[in-house]
């Protein structure tokens, strides 16, 4: 296995693959020299392949990680020391379609639950969704006793307890309301209990009003303040809608109509090169199959937005595109925040310099597919 590894035939840096020690001469895969260390390197850290003058812009996969604050000789660490960010707000960005397209796949399907929407679950367990937090508590006690009920199809009994759900006003409030009826008609629950008190502004009949066709079947509805023991009719609707659940068996689905959402973990300076890329393959096969990928983690684009902007299938996705970065970026300026300061010390520590090294790593999880749509916070996939 090789040392080091550059990413792109253009990168002015390569990343340790293990902990290097100074003096090493190492050979640069697909290139026709090596690079003598001057200085230990730890792994996941960048090495510099020739020499950087101070003020040039270093580029890693490709892209513009940041600026050299100093002369850089061949050899030596890349770091927070010497390399800077080229962030700030306020960019004009231009559409460059590239119009990617990607190997057709061979038919592919998993086991799954169907459901009446279309949609299909990858799981199928038991939900209790309050409608404000005052019912938390009764939600988690039914959930504890409703535990009894799993087995066969019905495959766990869960609580999505939250603080929310009154007291809220404008946006904050609808985006409540909305989270929670999307939850409500989540193609994994095979059954929903939507839990509320009576007196709360997000209640059961807001939360109704935004679930479209729901399948009434699978869905039962409970208002605590309107019976006299809530734990009790509440158990009595859960046994209720296990006993449908009972009916449900796993049958062979379209891989089309699978939905996933991508996020990174804890990201450090192999992450762009090992677990995102890997994702990426996942994204674009799943893509090619006709299902769904959702890049989720907006400010962790910031830097790489114009490899993903060049993806855009049309002007108006583009437009869209630009717009929720940028919305970003404003929210953090109008709080007075920059918009730079995202690399955590682990992240660092882990060989990651700048928040365009990070983004530039953390977008391969979106492969190369073509970009179809941009959602608002709290849309669903359809």
């Amino acid at each position: 296995m090789n040392d080091l590894i550059r990413i792109h035939p253009s990168d002015m840096v390569a990343v340790a693959l293990r902990p290097l020690t100074a003096g090493a001469s190492i050979p640069i895969s697909g290139a026709d020299f090596s690079v003598t260390l001057r200085e230990d390197i730890a792994m996941g850290h960048k090495v510099a392949l020739r020499d950087i003058a101070a003020g040039e812009k270093v580029i890693k996969y490709g892209f513009p990680i940041g600026e050299a604050t100093a002369g850089i000789p061949q050899g030596h660490h890349v770091h927070s020391h010497n390399l800077r960010t080229l962030l700030s707000s306020g960019l004009t960005y231009a559409y460059h379609p590239t119009n990617p397209t990607l190997p057709q796949q061979p038919p592919a399907s998993f086991k799954g639950y169907p459901r009446t929407d279309g949609r299909a679950g990858i799981r199928n367990e038991l939900w209790i969704i309050p409608t404000v937090g005052c019912v938390n508590d009764v939600a988690e006690a039914l959930a504890r006793r409703a535990r009894s009920l799993t087995g066969g199809p019905i495959e766990n009994v869960r609580a999505f307890t939250h603080p929310y759900g009154c007291s809220q006003l404008g946006d904050d409030q609808e985006h409540t309301r909305t989270i929670i009826a999307n939850f409500a008609t989540h193609p994994n629950a095979g059954g929903v209990l939507v839990l509320g008190l009576g007196c709360e502004n997000s209640g059961v009949e807001e939360i109704k009003k935004r679930m479209g066709a729901y399948d009434t079947e699978r869905v039962r509805f409970l208002i605590s303040q309107d019976v006299e023991d809530e734990l009790e009719e509440g158990f009595r609707l859960l046994e209720d809608l296990a006993e449908r659940m009972r009916k449900d068996v796993r049958v062979p689905c379209d891989a089309s109509r699978l939905v996933v959402g991508l996020k990174c973990g804890g990201s450090d300076g192999l992450s762009g090169i090992t677990a995102n890329p890997a994702v990426g393959r996942f994204s674009d096969r799943l893509i090619a199959l006709g299902g769904s990928t959702v890049l989720t983690e907006v400010p962790e684009m910031f830097g790489a937005e114009n490899i993903l902007f060049d993806r855009c299938e049309s002007r108006e996705v583009f437009d869209r595109a630009v717009g929720m970065v940028e919305g970003f970026k404003h929210y953090y300026v109008s709080h007075g925040q920059v918009v730079y300061e995202n690399p955590s010390p682990g992240n660092k520590a882990g060989g990651i310099t700048t928040l365009e090294d990070k983004s530039c790593g953390c977008v391969q999880k979106g492969g190369c597919a073509q970009i179809t749509d941009v959602l608002a916070y709290v849309v669903a996939v359809t």
